[in-house]
């Protein structure tokens, strides 16, 4: 009973306890509880957590990052001079949205001081813009509203490619994910208009992304940090983002041939980059 009760777990760990009592059960055996079925799942070191959520690769996607990724394992600080990281990224005036843990005695839920502080909708948020090459934090850039082709394609214009010119010369590479707006046919044209190279990027990557590290790393140098407005928090996040020192940059780099062997290792699927 015991195997039987690891194997039902093992080969779904979705299952809840009801679910593997049902499986477990036949006419000739006695019916485990619910509580005994939890409790030698625990011996077997197989406790309840909350999952680790990652978005939903397809096949035809796995394939993709598992390519792009054999591509380029072997690619060092030569390969990857000159290329230009991207994306955007929200971050909260006031909270996080990520999920708090307290420790309490029982039945002091409701004590102030084991209660954490929320605003309605968090308060706001600021929406960012942001890059960074081998040699140089690139701009951070404020986007207000919605962003659609048309304000991606004025970053492009105005603050891209400017800094692009003036720390990186004619020569560079720029990637950014496959963002409906990114991919654009009005922003495609502005890339063919000025010529400028595209890194061939594989969708549902951010993984493969050294960015989504450069932003983890901008929330931890403001995390305290309190905003009273919108203005006031974009102030923060530029300060913060300007005094980044390009060894985080160089370590993060650095990391692009393990990235690149996780995605080969998992089969193309979400890891722990």
């Amino acid at each position: 009973m015991d195997r039987n009760i690891l194997r039902a777990c093992r080969e779904d760990p979705r299952r809840i306890s009801t679910d593997i009592q049902v499986s477990v059960t036949s006419p000739n055996e006695p019916v485990p509880s619910r509580r005994t079925i939890r409790r030698r799942l625990q011996v077997a070191g197989l406790h309840g957590r909350r999952p680790v959520k990652k978005p939903l690769v397809s096949l035809k996607n796995r394939k993709a990052r598992v390519e792009w990724a054999e591509q380029h394992l072997s690619w060092g600080p030569r390969e990857w001079a000159n290329h230009i990281w991207s994306d955007e990224s929200k971050f909260n005036l006031f909270g996080t949205d990520s999920i708090q843990w307290i420790r309490r005695p029982i039945g002091s839920r409701y004590a102030p001081q084991y209660q954490c502080p929320t605003v309605k909708h968090e308060g706001g948020s600021v929406m960012v813009w942001g890059c960074f090459s081998d040699t140089s934090m690139g701009s951070l850039k404020r986007i207000v509203g919605t962003m659609d082709r048309y304000v991606y394609e004025d970053i492009l214009e105005n603050t891209m490619r400017p800094w692009a010119r003036a720390n990186l010369g004619q020569s560079w590479v720029f990637q950014h994910d496959n963002d409906a707006k990114h991919t654009s046919g009005h922003v495609a044209n502005w890339f063919r208009r000025r010529r400028v190279d595209l890194l061939e990027w594989p969708s549902q990557s951010p993984d493969l992304n050294p960015i989504e590290h450069m932003w983890e790393e901008l929330e931890r140098r403001l995390k305290g940090v309190r905003a009273s407005n919108a203005n006031q928090k974009f102030a923060q996040l530029e300060a913060a983002w300007k005094s980044i020192p390009m060894t985080v940059v160089q370590t993060l780099l650095d990391s692009m041939p393990r990235r690149c062997q996780a995605v080969i290792d998992a089969k193309g699927y979400p890891n722990k980059y």
